[in-house]
């Protein structure tokens, strides 16, 4: 069933069109050719997304629930029916979540010999094992909330947001108390190895031991009967900061970081064995709407299962992958002087980020290096890129820093970054208050014989080497002096807060992206218009911006050929009469994630190729500081292009996007296989 907004041309609901991707993430753990432990860490991450999507998707339909009719009319779509879709779907797919947990993969971890097991499996010695490791380790990290006090008037306590809790009841003589635990899996490792027994290996729960144990927890407590259920409450993320407050806006968006736990609930997840008595006793006492309830299994928070402990054999996982060199690219000799020749190109996770943070030490250390200018958004836990450039600014280096601290949810790391940085004598613009900073750029200034001369870095992806081995990018060296003079009016700019429109090679937001991709997608249909081969192909994240879906239409209906690679949300409708007929959407979801944005134009046989930061998303053209650059040289157009086609042949892990939303696999039948990620391995690993 199609969710297609009331509209003059068919759209879907984004939210929808998410929830769909996020199904595509599922199937990944239906999917029995992927391995076992990996399937378990799909579960994972389709959890988490799912999670971040009430903490901010959904409460963003909450807030407007009550608007009135006319401004729903604008919106284009019913928030509460929306939300009542959102609901039905999601209910399907945790009971998809469960069958698969439950009745296909532990059973296929039983066949490899491995048990999860839960408190009432435990014979007498794993048993006294168990509460000899709850005693020390768990105990003192568990202080249970009695719900029922001396004072009937106490609130019920605030649940922090996505933990694990346990409502516990306790029944003596017909009287119910009621109380909370907290499970400390932020502190304790979720996942207890015990000790193996005749070659089988066995793996308990956190929540599992602790139910095991609320004996111990309760013992002041005279019971019948004790049992405790999983809780984990969602709330709303979203940081209300007012724009006005340039002034203090590291401490606005402190206040609001800290009200961050206690915003509105968006989602009861419980444990569908839950009484009902139970159930209702939370649902009054936290006065909650009935359509916040969400059913599910008996473990909530199962992102943590993205660490679950492989005690099998390696077939369990995915197998390791030596990253790749970069072809006449050496790390042994100097960056600056590779690019003074030609510009190279690092496909990740294919080929290593080495090559990025090479150059920013290389950056740091050249007595000929005058300054480094740099955007970063998200960075790794340990970065060795903040560490570069602290380094770049101790050694004499003029280092500029434009550090975003509006990454949702990396607020407090890039907070934190940002004090560092200014620590280590790096000037640091903690960005624009009306608008994101997402551009991936960096600009090196070193003095030559002949002058200054300048180094770029223009990446898909954040200057993070942790995601840089599982995100699938592309980061672009180059001395062109087009787009070094591009970059050096943009950081300017980004120190002014000034923004521009008529730069000569880049394409950038929020004022730059939309006209010159409707003049780009108007040349494709004079193209057609004139008898001659017109495409694009648009390769990204997320597809939502309503006006460029209708561009995309005109260009369709025109004759241009137009195919779609889109990892996430997908508003567009492909193969619709009238409308879409010559556009056709495939998905990617494998191994790694595809988080590479690129457009390729016909431009009537002389193609353009543009790598960027921006997905076709009303926030990132309108809204975002944004950066899209040309690929000029010929054999890095050639890759780009050679990977692309890869790509549009997978018939293995490619989904269709089409009318149905059935995510339905592309040439399951096709006798040669096609996977996209292995394919561009080799492709990279041959490449001469």
């Amino acid at each position: 069933m199609i969710a297609v907004v009331k509209h003059k041309y068919p759209l879907i609901n984004r939210e929808i069109s998410w929830l769909y991707f996020n199904e595509r993430v599922l199937q990944e753990a239906s999917d029995k050719t992927v391995p076992l432990v990996e399937r378990l860490r799909f579960l994972a991450i389709f959890s988490s997304n799912l999670d971040e999507f009430y903490r901010v998707r959904v409460a963003t339909l909450n807030r407007l629930v009550d608007i009135n009719n006319k401004a729903k009319t604008m919106l284009g779509f019913n928030p509460k029916k929306i939300l009542n879709e959102i609901k039905n779907t999601v209910v399907r797919l945790e009971k998809r979540f469960d069958y698969l947990y439950e009745q296909e993969i532990i059973k296929e971890l039983e066949a490899q010999k491995i048990f999860i097991i839960n408190e009432q499996q435990l014979n007498v010695g794993r048993g006294a094992y168990v509460r000899d490791y709850f005693r020390r380790q768990i105990l003192p990290a568990l202080v249970p909330i009695m719900l029922e006090g001396a004072d009937p008037t106490t609130p019920f306590p605030e649940l922090k947001d996505r933990h694990i809790y346990f409502i516990v009841k306790l029944t003596f003589r017909k009287k119910v108390k009621h109380a909370l635990v907290e499970i400390p899996s932020p502190i304790i490792s979720r996942f207890l190895i015990l000790p193996e027994n005749n070659g089988l290996k066995f793996i308990i729960l956190l929540d599992d031991i602790i139910r095991y144990c609320l004996d111990d927890l309760f013992f002041i407590f005279e019971y019948d009967t004790i049992e405790a259920h999983s809780i984990q409450l969602t709330r709303d993320a979203e940081l209300d900061i007012d724009p006005n407050m340039s002034e203090k806006f590291v401490d606005a968006l402190m206040h609001s970081l800290q009200r961050r736990d206690k915003g509105r609930p968006m989602r009861l997840l419980y444990d569908s064995d839950i009484p009902i008595d139970t159930l209702n006793y939370l649902v009054s006492r936290m006065q909650l709407d009935p359509d916040a309830l969400i059913p599910g299994g008996r473990y909530h928070n199962f992102k943590d299962f993205i660490d679950f402990p492989n005690v099998g054999g390696s077939e369990l996982e995915y197998p390791p992958v030596s990253q790749l060199r970069v072809n006449n690219m050496d790390l042994g000799r100097s960056i600056f002087s590779q690019m003074a020749q030609r510009d190279y190109l690092v496909s990740l996770p294919y080929q290593s980020f080495d090559y990025i943070v090479h150059f920013l030490r290389e950056a740091a250390i050249d007595p000929k290096v005058q300054e480094i200018n740099i955007c970063l958004y998200r960075l790794a836990e340990n970065s060795s890129v903040i560490n570069a450039l602290i380094n770049a600014a101790q050694n004499g280096k003029k280092v500029n820093c434009l550090l975003e601290l509006k990454a949702r949810f990396d607020e407090e790391a890039n907070i934190y970054w940002r004090n560092k940085l200014e620590d280590g004598g790096v000037n640091v613009n903690i960005g624009v208050v009306q608008y994101k900073v997402h551009a991936k750029v960096c600009l090196v200034t070193r003095r030559e014989k002949g002058g200054l001369a300048y180094y770029a870095n223009l990446a898909t992806g954040n200057f993070n080497e942790k995601t840089a081995k599982s995100y699938c990018d592309h980061s672009l060296f180059t001395v062109d002096p087009a787009i070094t003079r591009d970059l050096k009016r943009l950081f300017k700019g980004l120190e002014k807060q000034v923004f521009h429109r008529d730069y000569k090679s880049i394409i950038a937001s929020p004022l730059g992206t939309r006209p010159r991709l409707y003049q780009l997608i108007a040349n494709e249909i004079e193209v057609a218009k004139s008898g001659k081969k017109a495409y694009m192909i648009l390769k990204m994240n997320s597809l939502s911006d309503e006006e460029m879906i209708q561009k995309l239409y005109d260009a369709s209906n025109a004759g241009v050929t137009i195919q779609l690679i889109v990892r996430g949300m997908c508003c567009l409708v492909p193969g619709q009469a009238g409308f879409s007929e010559r556009i056709t959407v495939r998905s990617i979801v494998d191994r790694y994630l595809e988080h590479a944005r690129v457009w390729i134009f016909g431009n009537g046989g002389d193609e353009l190729i543009y790598l960027s930061s921006a997905d076709l998303m009303t926030r990132n053209i309108d809204r975002r500081v944004e950066v899209a650059f040309p690929i000029v040289d010929v054999q890095i157009r050639k890759e780009i292009r050679d990977i692309i086609n890869i790509q549009l042949r997978d018939n293995t892990k490619a989904r269709e996007i089409n009318q149905s939303n059935n995510n339905r696999y592309i040439g399951v039948k096709s006798k040669i296989k096609h996977r996209a990620q292995e394919d561009i391995y080799n492709y990279l690993k041959y490449k001469s």
